[in-house]
């Protein structure tokens, strides 16, 4: 199966682009010579699991280059929700359909692939990636995170999600949710419930609980899938990132020609 690629390019302005006036948002910033979307978009263009490359992105003069290898450019909106709609309408709601950030610098094709296959063979409505920090530090020692701390080990999340439309409005509820409550502990425990905070904090929960309480909460099969290719968790996320985003680019640069 062929997927659609939905690649989220929108938002405002960042302190990471205050010294590009050129840039809508951090996915123009040039690393290395090309844009950051770009480097995003070229691998799931390279991969044989995806067919159609859809980005959502603010409309400016900068935007056309940049996503030349897009299919089909949709204009995003002022809130995540309203970019995931944009790039999601129209696609058959039980089809899946790949989401990924505009900002994954070292993104891979055998990344793409193999999380796509992970993905698919969960049957789940909405996958989300993973890496285990042993994984990540082996190959990025140098490169930030925040991590969760569970029973099964120590995580980050990735920049790859897979989505079935479908689900879609049930997610969307959700994250209205969450953006509420992210300041408020006893908001968020009325969401995830006391239960699984406590285990979080204790050290004792494990990721089928994450999985089954998620589920539980969008009616919908949720799963998280381990990673094995931590270059899908590299993002540029803050001013110091650039730099260290072209330091691994030119070290992989260095490698490939060894």
């Amino acid at each position: 199966m062929a997927l659609t690629a939905v690649v989220l390019a929108g938002g405002p302005p960042d302190e990471l682009v205050r010294g590009d006036s050129d840039a809508p948002n951090k996915a123009f910033l040039s690393i290395a010579g090309v844009p950051l979307v770009a480097r995003s978009i070229a691998p799931l263009r390279a991969s044989g699991r995806i067919g159609r490359v859809i980005a959502v992105a603010p409309r400016s003069p900068r935007t056309s280059t940049a996503l030349a290898q897009a299919d089909e450019v949709r204009e995003d909106g002022p809130h995540i929700g309203d970019s995931l709609r944009s790039g999601l309408a129209g696609l058959p709601g039980d089809e899946p359909v790949l989401l990924a950030a505009a900002d994954l610098p070292v993104l891979s094709t055998v990344a793409v692939d193999e999380f796509v296959d992970l993905a698919l063979a969960s049957g789940a409505d909405v996958v989300y990636a993973c890496v285990s920090r042993e994984i990540h530090m082996a190959q990025f020692p140098s490169v930030p995170h925040t991590w969760a701390k569970l029973r099964d080990g120590t995580f980050c999340g990735g920049g790859c999600a897979l989505l079935r439309p479908r689900a879609f409005p049930a997610l969307e509820r959700f994250l209205g949710r969450l953006g509420d409550a992210r300041k408020n502990p006893v908001r968020l425990a009325r969401i995830f419930g006391w239960d699984v905070l406590a285990r979080y904090a204790t050290g004792r929960l494990r990721i089928s609980d994450l999985e089954r309480r998620a589920t539980r909460l969008l009616d919908a099969p949720v799963a998280a899938v381990r990673c094995s290719h931590p270059e899908i968790a590299v993002n540029v996320d803050r001013p110091g990132d650039i730099a260290l985003a072209e330091q691994l680019l030119a070290a992989e640069g260095t490698n490939s020609s060894a």
